[in-house]
């Protein structure tokens, strides 16, 4: 049976950042505009750089993956129900629709999914296609929605121009499929700027948390806790219902593919939130709650679906 240290000690470096942010803003070290200084650096600078470099480094091949039927089929679930509450049961406008179906079904698959799937099952091989998911479809789509609102009538065709995240996803396709290559100091220079892009976000998640405003009503504290639920447990419950019955997939990629989709909402959706001004209390709380949860239901996966 996995013990339940290797995971705590995946989700410590996540806990510890994130305090560090918020003792960092408690303590008034850099300014009160901090948070949207450093949520802006990431955005524009640090995660086109890591996104770059990540998808040139991965085959798009990757995707044709039996296992990626289930994954998406999880996705797509908890996704639309994610819409379909933020639209009936909150009401909520285009921008705050998109924010929400995102947290309810992007999983954090790198800064997590490596970690927990190499201490689980041994092996993160299967974080290249769920990257290419997200990136190379879901990203493009929620960006578009959120920009849209913001351009007004620019045209859509410009929105990789616009987009510093999807010109890099566009490159970085581009390099993965012809197979080029950056020169080693350029490559170098970016895995700097990309390296800095998951420790800044969390530091401006942890910022956001100091001086905070209460949840606004009953109304926004049960869109949190359903979000967290789609994201925590219907979306793997899905995933295992397709992987299993219907699949019938190998018993290690199962496990692998159901640990991927009950892994928390990553931290991406706050800054995306933040930058385009929708949705950013949802973002933040159902990125700090779904975290916490998933260390019991990724626990309780390891558990009854890993090896004995």
């Amino acid at each position: 049976m996995p013990a339940l240290h290797p995971l705590l000690s995946a989700f410590a470096p996540i806990w510890a950042l994130t305090a560090v942010g918020y003792l960092v803003a408690r303590a008034g070290l850099i300014g009160p505009q901090a948070e949207m200084v450093l949520t802006r650096y990431v955005f524009h600078v640090a995660m086109p750089a890591a996104l770059f470099l990540m998808i040139a480094r991965t085959p798009l091949g990757h995707f044709a993956n039996p296992s990626m039927l289930a994954f998406v089929a999880g996705a797509a679930v908890a996704t639309g129900l994610g819409l379909l509450a933020g639209r009936v049961l909150f009401r909520r406008e285009r921008g705050e629709l998109a924010i929400g179906a995102m947290a309810a079904g992007y999983v954090n698959s790198a800064n997590l999914g490596i970690p927990v799937t190499m201490q689980v099952v041994g092996d993160a091989s299967f974080v290249g296609p769920v990257i290419l998911f997200q990136i190379l479809l879901v990203t493009p789509a929620v960006l578009a929605v959120l920009d849209s609102g913001a351009a007004g009538r620019r045209a859509l065709l410009t929105l990789p121009l616009r987009n510093p995240v999807l010109l890099a996803t566009a490159l970085g396709a581009l390099a993965s499929a012809t197979g080029l290559h950056l020169p080693s100091e350029l490559h170098h220079s970016a895995e700097l700027l990309g390296g800095a892009g998951v420790p800044t976000a969390l530091v401006a998640l942890g910022m956001s948390l100091h001086n905070r405003p209460p949840a606004d009503g009953l109304s926004r504290r049960v869109e949190v806790g359903l979000t967290v639920a789609i994201k925590t447990l219907v979306q793997p419950l899905v995933t295992l219902l397709v992987a299993g019955p219907v699949l019938h997939l190998p018993a290690h990629q199962l496990l692998t593919v159901v640990l991927f989709s009950a892994l928390p909402t990553a931290q991406n959706i706050y800054t995306y939130a933040r930058e385009y001004g929708q949705g950013t209390d949802l973002a933040r709380d159902t990125v700090l709650w779904s975290t916490l949860v998933s260390m019991v239901t990724l626990s309780v996966i390891a558990w009854t679906l890993g090896p004995a």
